[in-house]
């Protein structure tokens, strides 16, 4: 029988499952539900007799595993699970330390936990976060370990971009992690557009790539980059009362505002490599661009946190 895994990615709002072959790290059969790790806190919180939170967590993750068996039309027992993401935060299966930089990007110091199996439960292995002085990641750190192989093999200093709610900016050095920067985009661009004086100068719904979006996105990647984020979020507003830019077109220009915001702490002459989804890929390159700056690689982000899952998963066994 081929070597397989499964691998999990149990995040804040949103829990994937997928059976992977070890050989190649292809995905033969993977589910999603929308029950992340904040909702099921929230439902083991609320038990009459509450039963222990990692027994909890492991009912639900067995009943997915079933799930994904019964899709699958393959017997899951016994097959190894790992674990990243919120797994290991404060309300998740189980709270685990954060390890502090540096790291080394074949992931062999990064903070690992087994469980060992019974007769219901298939073998558990979840990986912790990382922190420096000021800022911790949970999930990014695996997906850093998965892209490692695209790097190149110098001693100088590389930057790994990797876009999201909270994207991370990721110091690489002679093959270990040593600093890492967040920056709530994602979530700005969130709040802005739906709960702010801007929400009503903006719309959803059309493609970066028609060229007055495009021109609209570069501007204000240009503009965020150039000036204080705070009085340049108002343009958004103005450019619709004065300009006459179009909602969708305005949609563009906030999105590549708070980008330029975001991307311009990249020092001059930084080797930059992405990990992201197509969502944010062309996004960011096309931001990049503006600001001149080169990618030097580029690798998706679930491949990523496979790879980096597996290799970790080869460590620990």
């Amino acid at each position: 029988m081929e070597a397989m895994f499964l691998s999990c990615d149990w995040g804040t709002s949103t829990f994937r499952l997928r059976l992977v072959r070890a050989a190649d790290l292809r995905i033969l059969a993977e589910i999603t539900e929308g029950q992340g790790i904040a909702e099921t806190y929230s439902r083991w919180k609320k038990q009459e007799n509450t039963p222990g939170r990692q027994a909890f967590y492991a009912s639900i993750l067995r009943d997915c595993i079933l799930e994904l068996g019964r899709q699958s039309g393959q017997l899951l027992t016994g097959i190894p699970v790992i674990l990243s993401g919120m797994a290991s935060s404060s309300i998740g299966m189980k709270e685990l330390p954060y390890q502090k930089l540096p790291i080394s990007l074949d992931g062999a110091n990064l903070w690992v936990e087994r469980f060992e199996s019974d007769e219901e439960m298939n073998p558990l292995v979840i990986i912790s976060g990382v922190q420096t002085d000021t800022d911790v990641m949970r999930g990014e750190e695996t997906k850093m370990v998965g892209c490692s192989s695209m790097l190149a093999d110098e001693d100088g200093e590389q930057l790994i971009i990797l876009p999201g709610t909270h994207s991370k900016h990721v110091t690489v050095k002679q093959r270990k992690v040593i600093a890492f920067q967040t920056h709530m985009t994602g979530e700005f661009f969130k709040l802005l557009s739906t709960h702010s004086i801007l929400a009503a100068s903006i719309e959803e719904g059309t493609d970066l790539n028609e060229p007055a979006n495009q021109v609209c996105f570069r501007e204000g990647v240009e503009a965020g980059s150039a000036s204080g984020l705070l009085h340049a979020a108002f343009r958004v507003r103005t450019n619709q009362l004065l300009k006459n830019i179009s909602k969708t077109e305005n949609f563009h220009y906030l999105s590549g505002l708070l980008m330029g915001a975001e991307l311009k702490c990249i020092p001059a002459g930084m080797p930059v490599y992405l990990v992201t989804g197509s969502v944010h890929d062309i996004l960011y390159r096309t931001a990049l661009d503006e600001l001149g700056v080169s990618v030097r690689g580029a690798m998706d982000a679930d491949l990523a946190l496979i790879a980096g899952q597996y290799m970790t998963l080869c460590r620990d066994y």
